[in-house]
Parts: C-alpha cells; structure tokens; sequence
C-alpha cells in the first residue's frame, strides 16, 4: 500500500487554498517531513546542514522542486521534469537566477525549519515571511491510507516484541538487545527503525531515553525498552518494561500497575473535542492518588506519523482538542533512579465517537 499521485496533489491543493485564504505568497517548504508529505520526495535529508531539496508551493498554482543533481533522477520519479530546478556549486546564487526568473520577490516559509544562514542568503535577494503550521496542521489528521499503514507498522511493532521477548535472558546487553530489535523489524518487513531503539537495564530504565551500552540482564532484574519501525514510511512506537526471571519484584508489580492504570484512565477519556491537556492530567491524577506524581517527569505523549514525534503534544500545557483521525501515544512513566523505570505506551486513533487502540 502507497500513497497515490493523486494524494500528493491534493495535499498540495490544500496547502494553496491556505495560502489564498490567508493572503500568503509562495510558501519554501525545507522541513523534510513536510517535503516528503506534499510529494513523495526524499524522507530525509542527508543529515541536519544538508538538505535533499526545497518545494516551492505557489498560490497562482504552479509548484517546483528544487533539489542537486544527486536527488535529479529521484525528483524526476514524482515530479514533472519541467518544474525541476537543479542547483550545483553556488546554490544560493542559482536560486537568486530561479527566484528572478519566477518572479519569486516574496516568499513564505518556516522559520523553525530555515536556519540562519540559509535566511541570511535568501533574504539578499528576497522579502521573507513567517509563516507556522501551514502543512502540519494537515499532517495532524490521517487520511484512510495513512491509518492502514500505521495499523500495519503497529501491527509489527506488537509482532517484534513477541519475538524479542524469548531473547530476554541473562547475559544480554543493551547493545544485543537493541540489535535484536533492529533485525527483527528488518527480517519482518520494516524499512527502517522509526528511532534508534531504547533499551535500560535496571537503574538506567530510569533513564526515559536511555542509550544502550554493555550493562546486562541479571536474573531478576527489568529492562525497559521503547521501539518502533516504520511500514510505508509510516512510524510505529511502543514502550513495555519486562522483568527477567521467574518471580517479579513487589515493588516492579505496584509501579507496573500504577503506571498501567494511569495509561487506560488517560485512554478511557480520549474523544474528539476533548481539550488535549485533560488526558496528561488524567493520567497525573492517578499517580497524585499514589503520591507518586513527581516520579512522571514527561509529557503523556504525541502526535505520530511520518515522524516519531510530531503535533499535538500530550503535554499539561497542551492547546486545542483532539479530532477523529489523529493518533497519538499514551505512555505514562514513573522513574526513580536508584532502581529503575516503568513505561507503558499504546498508539492510539481518535475515531468519531472515541478512541481505538491500536
């Protein structure tokens, strides 16, 4: 299952209502996610001061890609080769010629997306203007495609953990562990990890993004691990806490279920029209009941997509409601760092009526 031409078009047709609406001109889009949303071009960029390319969205209705000559023969795969602009050497100086040419005197773009250097450059031969959430704001809510591809990629999430479970012996490290993960997503049909796999160890469960190193798992001991793949370029992401031996700890049980009842609380809530901020507060009333809220030292969770984490925020200071076809995680903690952490995470679809797990 993939994302159709067609699906790529439109989106770009709503990005272009937005801007007549709102009176914007021509919007640079640099943000890859965004990119790759609108086209179907380049996930990634290289690395963080590298980009693969540029899109042009243009309210008068013709729309470019601007890329070098590395990415030519890919842009040529999802887009006309006549809206292809390709700079090599002074790229800056070729996109003055391009800007000139398409009569581009002002521009709309991102500005948590354009770094200074490359505002510096445009702004000698162009009048910028900030603009914010155009393309997210649609990103916020999946299309029938996009769900299906994210049941999927959840679908194996919940497989690779049924795998690596049997792996979970005395002996293992982090390292091992997080390879595990890596081939089992791969040898299952991922295309690649969503996010470098989480794997702690005892204290360093405490650790909510924990990098894995060399500790082992002893006999008797828990190991928390947060993972995801990605199915049709779509991000899965899960977090389990399991226990190594025979006979788990009073103390892993009690936080266990403390953090598993504050999950389904925060779960049991989700609606559309529901203020986002109301699920964190749910699931932080649970542990105040507990007195154990100052060991939730995160948000609740996030939006999830084409990126791990991307809009909205599941967070206490969270704006606006949630509405049907958002997904979000719901992954509640509690970490104390002489013995270690808990984590729960579910992906879950806002419907029209509710909530569905996935």
């Amino acid at each position: 299952m993939t994302i159709s031409t067609a699906t790529y078009e439109q989106r770009r047709e709503n990005v272009r209502k937005r801007l007549k609406d709102r009176g914007h001109p021509p919007l640079l889009v640099s943000f890859a996610a965004n990119r790759y949303y609108l086209s179907g071009f380049e996930l990634h960029d290289p690395q963080c001061n590298e980009t693969a390319g540029w899109l042009i969205i243009d309210p008068a209705g013709r729309d470019f890609l601007l890329t070098d000559p590395r990415y030519h023969d890919a842009a040529r795969k999802v887009w006309k080769e006549d809206d292809i602009f390709i700079y090599s050497g002074r790229k800056f100086d070729a996109l003055r010629e391009f800007f000139k040419l398409n009569g581009f005197k002002k521009i709309s773009y991102d500005p948590k997306s354009i770094n200074i250097f490359e505002h510096e450059k445009l702004n000698d031969f162009c009048e910028l203007k900030p603009v914010s959430g155009l393309v997210e704001d649609l990103r916020l809510i999946k299309d029938e495609t996009e769900i299906k591809l994210m049941e999927e990629s959840c679908a194996l999430n919940h497989k690779v953990y049924e795998l690596l479970e049997p792996k979970l012996v005395p002996g293992r490290t982090e390292a091992e562990i997080a390879w595990d993960v890596e081939q089992l997503f791969r040898n299952n049909g991922a295309s690649e990890l969503s996010f470098p796999s989480i794997v702690g160890i005892g204290p360093n469960a405490a650790l909510p993004h924990a990098i894995p190193g060399n500790d082992k798992l002893e006999d008797g001991s828990l190991v928390l691990i947060d993972m995801g793949g990605r199915v049709g370029d779509y991000c899965s992401d899960q977090t389990r806490t399991f226990w190594v031996g025979d006979k788990p700890s009073d103390r892993f049980l009690t936080v266990r279920d403390q953090v598993q009842e504050a999950q389904m609380e925060a779960i049991k809530v989700l609606r559309p029209g529901l203020p986002i901020q109301h699920a964190y507060h749910t699931a932080k009333a649970v542990f105040e009941k507990y007195g154990v809220e100052k060991y939730f030292t995160h948000s609740l969770g996030h939006g999830i997509g084409l990126e791990t984490h991307e809009p909205p925020s599941v967070s206490p200071i969270a704006s606006g409601e949630l509405k049907p076809g958002m997904v979000i995680t719901v992954e509640p903690g509690l970490y104390y760092s002489d013995w270690g952490g808990i984590r729960w995470e579910y992906m879950v679809l806002i419907t029209e009526d509710g909530y569905k797990i996935l």
